[in-house]
């Protein structure tokens, strides 16, 4: 069995930071090259949301990664990546506002009427923002019970970002349709009756041994 000591959790979590940080500079890169496609703005609005997406899916593995391999440790990357999300969303809605929009806020409302996915995707940046203001252990202790209520809103922001992902794209649905499935699965495994199956298999496997 794996053990994850605080010393591993340490470079655990400068992986992490590696992982989520060598993206940028890639992005960097490809845009300082003029390698970033035939429409560099939507190349990084595109790249920035994508990186929210899968810093949003790490951190809801991390919990049955946790719970399955008994690593209890992994727990405290949660945050981590969870900051990570909300570095990235906010990274896809300052190029989206500055690059596309040009800080014109009439625009921006004329695209919100006009295109509802960014409603969408405004909305599960507002949760994310709520919970990295919130994710402060100081702050934790101060809201209590109440703390737990709003981070469950990570799972509302779980479906509104494929949804935003899915309506924005034109014609290539394959992407965004799996990150749908993936998330929702996710999601489901949460879910009471996920846990009442895996109970199940685990009587059905003691009784096997016995």
């Amino acid at each position: 069995m794996i053990r994850l000591t605080a010393k591993y959790l340490f470079w655990l979590k400068c992986l992490f930071h590696l992982l989520a940080l060598l993206p940028l500079g890639y992005l960097l890169w490809q845009v300082l090259t003029d390698n970033a496609g035939g429409d560099p703005v939507q190349y990084i609005i595109h790249y920035t949301g994508m990186g929210a997406l899968n810093a949003l899916v790490a951190t809801l593995l991390v919990s049955p990664l946790a719970k399955g391999f008994k690593l209890g440790l992994l727990m405290q990357t949660r945050r981590l990546l969870g900051l990570y999300v909300f570095a990235y969303a906010s990274l896809h809605i300052l190029a989206f506002f500055s690059l596309d929009l040009l800080f014109a806020w009439s625009l921006l409302l004329q695209e919100v009427v006009k295109r509802p996915y960014i409603l969408v995707g405004a909305s599960a940046y507002l949760i994310v923002l709520a919970l990295a203001l919130t994710s402060f252990n100081r702050v934790k202790r101060k809201m209590g019970r109440r703390w737990q209520q709003l981070h469950y809103g990570v799972y509302l922001v779980a479906l509104l970002a494929p949804i935003h992902f899915y309506w924005s794209v034109k014609s290539e649905i394959i992407e965004p349709s799996l990150y749908l499935l993936g998330l929702g699965g996710l999601l489901l495994w949460r879910m009471p009756f996920a846990k009442w199956l895996q109970r199940l298999r685990s009587k059905s496997l003691i009784a096997r041994l016995n």
